[in-house]
This record gives C-alpha cells, sequence and structure tokens, in this order.
C-alpha cells in the first residue's frame, strides 16, 4: 500500500514511517521540521530509503502537488494544551485547518486516512471528579477506566477542541464523500526517539533529568507529584496501526482509544523512583502547588473496544518502556543534548 504519513518526522510519525517500511508498505513521510528533533528523525529515515516532502499541512497547494496515496495517516499536532490558550490562531490551524487540507486531498485522490487525536478530547472537570481532591494528597489508586463514550461535552482545552473538532470533521466528510477513516484517540505514547518536554513527552523528559541529576518540578495538585496517567510504547501502537491497515477495506469509520492501560499506569512520584533506579542518580523535587486549568490528576482508558475488534492489547511493560527510553538516550548522549538541553 502507498501511504503517507503526515509530521512523519516527528515521534509518532518516524517510528511508524520505519516500522510500516519493514513490514513491505510504500511509505513517504511529510515534514516542515518544525519541532526540534525533527532532522535526526529525518536522517533515520533518509537512510532506509523513505523520501520526506518538505512542507506544511497547511499549505493546501503544495500537499495538492503531491501524488495519490491509497492510505494517509495524520500524525501533525501542536499538541501543547497550554500553549492553544497562548497562541490560539497557530493551534488551530496546526490541529484542524491541516486537517481540513488532508481531508480534501483525500477526496481528490479517492485516499484513506488514520487519523491520531488525542485522549484530550474528553471533559476536564469530568475526568478530574474521578478523583476526590482529599485524595490527591496521597497515593492516588487506579479507579474507573476512561471509556471511548466517557464526556467530551465540557470544556476541554482549545488543543482537545481543536482535535474534537477534526474528529467531527472526518465524519461529516466520510457522509458526504464515503471517505474511509479510522481515528485513534491517543493517550501518553513513549519510546525511543521521542525528545520529551514538560508538557509533552514526560517520560524521555523524565529520564533525561535523572541522567543528568537535573532538578524537577511537580506541578499541581498541591505539588505532591501523586497525578496518575498510563503510558503505551510506540512499538505497540505501530503494531496496532499495521493491523488496522490491514483490514481498513472492511472495518472502517470507527473512532478508537488506544492507551496504555491500568497495567501501564504512573504517577510523577513513582516515575522520580523508576528513574532513579535504572540511572543510578535522584534528583531534587520541587512542589510547584498551583494548577492549570487545563490539568487532569487521572487519565487511565480503557481499551476494551480496539482490543476486542483487532485483538491488539500492550505488549510491552512500564518498566520495559523506561529501560528502551533509557538505553536510546544513553547511546545518543551527545546528539540528544543540543536538543533536551534548549
Amino acid at each position: 500500500m502507498r501511504i503517507l504519513i503526515t509530521g512523519g518526522c516527528g515521534f509518532i510519525g518516524s517510528n511508524l514511517a520505519l516500522f510500516l517500511k519493514k513490514n513491505s508498505h510504500d511509505v513517504c513521510t511529510l515534514d516542515n521540521f518544525y519541532r526540534l528533533g525533527s532532522k535526526l528523525n529525518y536522517q533515520r529515515l533518509k537512510k532506509e530509503n523513505i523520501r520526506n516532502y518538505l512542507a506544511d499541512v497547511r499549505n493546501k497547494k503544495k500537499l495538492f502537488k503531491l501524488k495519490k496515496f491509497d492510505l494517509i495517516i495524520d500524525c501533525c499536532a501542536d499538541p501543547s494544551v497550554n500553549a492553544s490558550k497562548k497562541d490560539i490562531r497557530s493551534s488551530f490551524d496546526n490541529n484542524l485547518s491541516g486537517t481540513l487540507n488532508i481531508l480534501l486531498k483525500c477526496i481528490n485522490d479517492n485516499t484513506k486516512i488514520i487519523f491520531l487525536s488525542t485522549s484530550r478530547v474528553y471533559s476536564i472537570d469530568s475526568i478530574n471528579e474521578i478523583v476526590k481532591k482529599k485524595e490527591i494528597k496521597k497515593k492516588i489508586r487506579i479507579k474507573k477506566l476512561v471509556k471511548l463514550n466517557f464526556d467530551t461535552s465540557k470544556p476541554k482545552s482549545l488543543y482537545g477542541f481543536a482535535k474534537l473538532a477534526s474528529e467531527e470533521l472526518i465524519k461529516e466528510f466520510s457522509y458526504a464523500f464515503s471517505l474511509k477513516y479510522i481515528i485513534n484517540r491517543c493517550g501518553v505514547i513513549a519510546g525511543p526517539w521521542q525528545f520529551g518536554k514538560v508538557e509533552q513527552g514526560f517520560i524521555s523528559y523524565w529520564i533525561w533529568r535523572h541522567i543528568f541529576k537535573k532538578d524537577l518540578s511537580y506541578i499541581g495538585f498541591g505539588g505532591h507529584g501523586h497525578q496518575v496517567r498510563d503510558v503505551l510504547h510506540i512499538d505497540d501502537l505501530c503494531d496496532l496501526i499495521l493491523k488496522q491497515i490491514n483490514k481498513i477495506d472492511y472495518i472502517n469509520n470507527k473512532t478508537f482509544l488506544v492507551c496504555g492501560g491500568p497495567k501501564n499506569a504512573i504517577s510523577l512520584k513513582y516515575l522520580s523512583k523508576i528513574c532513579e533506579r535504572i540511572t543510578g542518580n535522584k534528583c531534587k523535587t520541587y512542589k510547584i502547588k498551583k494548577t492549570s486549568i487545563y490539568d487532569i490528576s487521572y487519565f487511565i482508558g480503557s481499551n476494551s473496544i480496539v482490543s476486542k475488534i483487532y485483538l491488539w492489547k500492550p505488549k510491552k511493560s512500564l518498566e520495559r518502556i523506561l529501560e528502551d527510553v533509557y538505553i536510546w538516550q544513553l547511546k545518543n548522549i551527545h546528539r540528544l543534548k543540543k536538543i533536551f538541553n534548549k
């Protein structure tokens, strides 16, 4: 199958491109090199003769000049939740206008689409109601899992709104033009070749800070570090998407929640303990008590629907995820210094 991956030099896009190439698909990528680390990922793709189109999905003319593909996997996003509040126009252009251009090309070329959405489409207040405020001061126990049909009706951040709007736009195009699609609402994804920051890619960021014994902060919810997320290894996501590609002609027009699940759930405080064990280093941690209006204290998603349909479940444990990232960072420590230290 001829596949174009937009955002193809990012963390998810580049890993996915290499994985699909190894599984006998004809893969090209599209990326504007906006993100730190994109050029390093581009070098990986170049070694495997994967062509990258230096372009921006917001540029409709350039997008339409590309050849026809059987499938577009849209990995483009500006995933910073707080940045979407600071620069609204940029967030909407990146996360919604780009989707529109991709959909127009899909219709023009009779191309299918797999869209990577986000778990941040769910309502902030409804998620934060799962864990009572007094529980944030101590270890949070695993409670109910967030399911696909969880509340999206209340505010979710401007980033989350733009991604949910993109989902709805895809459905409208499917209804009007018989577009075949798959939407994956992804939670936290981690693994090698992720250049993590405080707001996005925190697993990679946390390990890097421990390697160099740099200070860390527990931000929000009193600064106790008990916020919980589940984490999925990038290899497990790639495995799922390959299954979806192979079955897209007869399993399509569906939305899935794709997460690490309860076995891969971790708090920031426990993440620090594991990083200490893996690296042998301990970091000073500070409390920043103030909570952003966009922050959530808890997210553990349910894979029940996607697991049932594709006979898929995460294979790589939380420990394996952290070890893979640590080993990768050590092997590439000199190249990564220029990126992580910015």
